[in-house]
């Protein structure tokens, strides 16, 4: 367990056209865990002047000063849960934020085919660049967690989750000394009260859902205006992906 009162406090670290949604879901509809979704994003916002769906919203409903949201997030009391369940997108956080409060934290990776995710992100994010992925920010918080750990943390393949979820469900809550539920495999469809004011620009076929999908079986087409971008994507992913759960 970890922080001031027992809670597990797990940070999920995503990049963007990813299953953190889905994964959220699942986490939720456990009746001992409570969720939050992107705590950052308004901090990211106001630092990048980006314009996104939905930006004033999403600056009014979050503190800015991501100082004050990584402390809520280690040290604010969670009251009747055992685990409180962060859903995060690695490209909100920069390199001066990578401090003391991160080892306060029990971190998860969840990664997803780079070529997949590229031409997703392209069509919502033109021409991204390697930022934009959170890949380079989730290999750097990997690998201080890794060296504080002496071990890996535990990452996740959106695939192998697609593929077989309540295998890879359960051996994550093992590696993280905790029972499976069933009941991360389903639940009601619709919004969620925990959704980010992002959530109806965002989030149509999570509120359709009330489980994981199958996976595409339709190969990815790249093009060559961003083979450049998949060609940096990969040596990070592939670092990450030596050292997911296996199926």
């Amino acid at each position: 367990m970890s922080g001031p009162d027992k809670v597990l406090r797990i940070a999920a670290w995503s990049g963007p056209r990813n299953i953190s949604t889905a994964m959220m879901r699942a986490w939720e509809n456990r009746p001992d865990t409570v969720v939050v979704d992107e705590p950052f994003y308004a901090s990211y916002l106001a630092r990048t002047n980006l314009e996104h769906p939905g930006r004033e919203q999403v600056l009014a409903s979050q503190d800015k000063d991501w100082r004050k949201v990584s402390t809520a997030l280690t040290r604010t009391a969670v009251e009747g849960a055992q685990i409180y369940y962060q859903k995060h997108m690695a490209h909100h956080i920069f390199e001066d934020m990578m401090g003391a409060w991160l080892d306060e934290l029990t971190h998860v990776f969840l990664i997803r085919d780079p070529a997949s995710m590229v031409v997703s992100l392209d069509r919502v994010i033109p021409n991204p660049r390697l930022a934009d992925t959170g890949l380079p920010q989730q290999l750097r918080i990997f690998e201080r967690t890794s060296k504080r750990l002496a071990r890996p943390p535990p990452v996740l393949s959106a695939m192998d989750v697609l593929d077989a979820p309540a295998v890879m469900l359960g051996k994550l809550c093992a590696q993280l000394g905790l029972a499976f539920l069933p009941a991360m495999l389903r639940w009601p469809s619709g919004p969620r009260d925990s959704d980010g004011v992002w959530a109806p620009y965002w989030y149509a076929n999570v509120w359709k859902s009330t489980g994981f999908m199958p996976p595409s079986a339709a190969p990815t087409q790249v093009p060559d205006r961003l083979q450049p971008l998949l060609n940096a994507c990969l040596p990070i992913y592939e670092k990450l992906y030596a050292c997911r759960i296996k199926p």
